[in-house]
């Protein structure tokens, strides 16, 4: 589908009523750099009086402009002047109850040579039929894959997460995010209340990412599918095997890849319960989904049955997450779900996904440009092992990047497109596909040849292409290390609030096992976390180090060299990090403040603080015998205290053990 084209009167085109948004003609395509070309749509698909109309307007290029709803009686409801910096560039606007008849939604756009855009949009008087869902199916695919839904999801996810940068922003579970509709432009997009129902679902970094894609795609009737891939074992990478589109749902839970199956050690946890129909009624069901709960089977009938297959969006997801992990994002290859792109500003657009090569998974949500020597960042969402969804910016606390053949391919990637050619099956495009599809032009292998060092000064260069205020960027980076630390006050939190209210110790894996696992170790342990942190904390001790091997990079006052501009970063350092606090609860409630200084003091003992059976305070580092640690009243188990000493060397050493992928 091509987007709008620039002209000067009232837009003449047609609607693609199973979308719901704005296509002009193939004479788009010679319209002038000078005015952008536009997409348009509204949402709920069926508009009508009982519910808000919200549009969005969406362009791949920075034009500026003014978006305008205009009623029936030619009076203008709303404005937005409100530009989301892209790559794509949105506009928003909402009418809480839009009148029946013909709407106009305008963009107004400051170039001279370009008029604007308008779209016409019927608003019913009447409630309409619930979007229908064919029998059998999770969602109907009506459409392909291409540049103009990529830049709607893109601006989707954006709105999705919006807040100034430098505001704390965290859910406790993901779908509290999806149920709020100044947030998702989706809420009911399809009319069948799919919003509103309940879920005891939490993804995990993994999970989320596949789940914020399905979602927009079961929303759009867009094609979606999933890998059945390995870890990765024994020196191997992660493969993917197996993948299973949407509209063959009924393999929902395949065995493990056979390399993973023939890896696994005889004390594997067994496979996972069959499902039960009528455990999620997330996002509606479909119409003929059975509402009868039969009885579970009973536990000495051998083999199990076959998983059900999913009757709605909810267990569907459930399926997907059974299945999807962290190796899925790592994988390289044309089977992954996944393709690597260069690291530019144009590609790095919200919903790219990060694949951290020691097991984690984050997406992007937000460009911030440079602005006035202030540095450019990049912002981004994970799910943490306790599902609660935290935004943080890009840096090398959060973002790891390195190359290590056994742990598959790091870095910034864009779920694969899934298309249907002449009526066939849906396929995946290959890489060498994508290279030269018009649509998509984006896949690059540069960054599986980038080091470290590369990789972070390439991303230094695209965040804040012009020179950087030395002192700023440092304080940046300060900023992005509280930031951390205090979504590390939540986790601890969460392991303090169960100890409370669970009895006996939690149990601890073995070996790199302590990193990724199931249960309440994996839910309040913080192995993973704190071993980011004090990456996190060398990058900001290391900062006026980096600062002289790169000096071209930052605009030095008129007198000083990079060497007196080091000794000034290096005094100024310890005054920053004192002046930054985070409180956290101690074992008696009472609440108790450090400054970042003092965390950074002690990343020493940081290399012991992620068990869940010691006290808060010992997770905090709290001296012995101090008054701070007075209130401590819990230790974990001697035997774990001696594995954990084993261990010690993986921290201490800032690498994750080999074992682990």
């Amino acid at each position: 589908m091509l987007p709008g084209r620039c002209f000067a009167a009232v837009a003449t085109a047609f609607l693609l009523m199973t979308f719901g948004f704005f296509q002009m003609s193939p004479a788009a395509a010679a319209a002038s750099d000078a005015c952008a070309e536009v997409t348009v749509l509204p949402s709920p698909l069926a508009p009508w009086t009982g519910a808000p109309l919200r549009v969005m307007v969406i362009a791949e290029k920075p034009v500026e402009g003014t978006l305008s709803l205009i009623a029936p009686d030619g009076k203008v409801a709303v404005k937005s002047t409100d530009r989301h910096e892209g790559p794509p560039y949105s506009w928003f606007a909402e009418v809480a109850a839009p009148a029946a008849g013909t709407w106009h939604a305008t963009l107004e756009r400051v170039s001279g040579d370009c008029g604007p855009v308008t779209r016409d949009i019927a608003v019913g008087a009447r409630k309409p039929e619930p979007f229908k869902i064919p029998t059998g199916s999770i969602w109907q695919t009506r459409n392909n894959w291409n540049s103009t839904n990529e830049a709607l999801f893109s601006a989707w996810i954006e709105k999705l997460f919006d807040a100034p940068p430098d505001q704390d922003l965290n859910w406790k579970v993901w779908y509290e995010v999806l149920r709020d509709p100044s947030r998702n432009f989706l809420y009911n997009y399809l009319g069948r209340n799919e919003d509103t129902t309940q879920t005891g679902l939490r993804p995990d970094c993994a999970d989320f990412v596949y789940f914020l894609r399905a979602y927009f795609a079961f929303k759009m009737g867009l094609p979606f599918g999933y890998s059945n891939c390995s870890r990765g074992f024994g020196g191997r990478p992660p493969k993917c095997y197996q993948w299973f589109d949407v509209e063959h749902p009924e393999v929902t839970r395949p065995p493990p890849p056979p390399e993973q199956d023939a890896a696994a050690p005889a004390t594997d946890a067994p496979p996972p319960p069959p499902q039960k129909p009528g455990f999620l009624r997330l996002f509606g069901q479909s119409d003929d989904a059975p509402t009868d709960v039969p009885a579970a089977m009973p536990p000495t009938k051998a083999p199990p049955p076959k998983p059900k297959r999913p009757t709605n969006f909810g267990e569907y997801l459930r399926d997907v997450g059974d299945v999807v992990h962290t190796g899925a994002v790592r994988a390289g290859d044309d089977n992954a779900d996944f393709y690597i792109v260069p690291l530019t500003k144009e590609t790095l657009r919200p919903g790219t996904v990060y694949a951290d090569p020691y097991g984690h998974v984050l997406m992007l949500v937000r460009r911030v440009p440079e602005i006035n020597g202030t540095p450019g960042v990049f912002l981004a969402v994970d799910a943490e092992p306790d599902g609660s969804i935290t935004r943080k910016r890009f840096w090398r606390g959060n973002f790891l990047f390195v190359h290590e053949p056994a742990l598959g391919t790091p870095g910034f990637k864009h779920f694969r497109p899934i298309a249907r050619e002449n009526g066939g099956p849906l396929r995946r495009l290959s890489n060498a596909e994508i290279a030269r599809n018009p649509q998509y032009g984006d896949f690059s292998p540069e960054q599986s040849q980038m080091s470290a060092e590369n990789f972070y000064d390439r991303m230094d260069d695209v965040m804040s292409p012009e020179p950087l205020d030395p002192g700023r960027a440092m304080s940046d980076a300060i900023t992005s290390l509280s930031e951390q630390i205090k979504t590390r006050v939540t986790a601890v939190e969460n392991g303090r609030k169960y100890q409370i209210k669970q009895p006996g110790d939690t149990s601890m894996p073995d070996g790199a096992s302590i990193f990724e696992t199931t249960g309440a170790w994996e839910d309040y342990s913080t192995p993973a976390r704190d071993l980011r942190l004090l990456i996190a904390i060398d990058v900001v001790r290391g900062f006026p180090d980096r600062f002289a091997r790169r000096s071209d990079r930052y605009a030095i006052p008129s007198g000083k060299s990079a060497a007196d501009m080091k000794n000034e970063l290096q005094g100024v350092l310890a005054s920053e990090l004192a002046s930054r606090k985070v409180t956290y609860t101690r074992s008696d409630g009472s609440q108790w403040t450090l400054s970042v200084k003092d965390v950074v003091d002690r990343a020493t003992d940081f290399e012991m603080a992620y068990n869940p059976n010691d006290c808060v305070e010992l997770r905090w580092g709290a001296p012995e015998n101090s008054e701070e640690a007075s209130t401590c009243k819990r230790h974990a188990p001697q035997a774990q205290r001696a594995k954990m000493s084993g261990y010690r060397g993986w921290f201490h050493e800032r690498h994750w053990p080999a074992a682990h992928t």
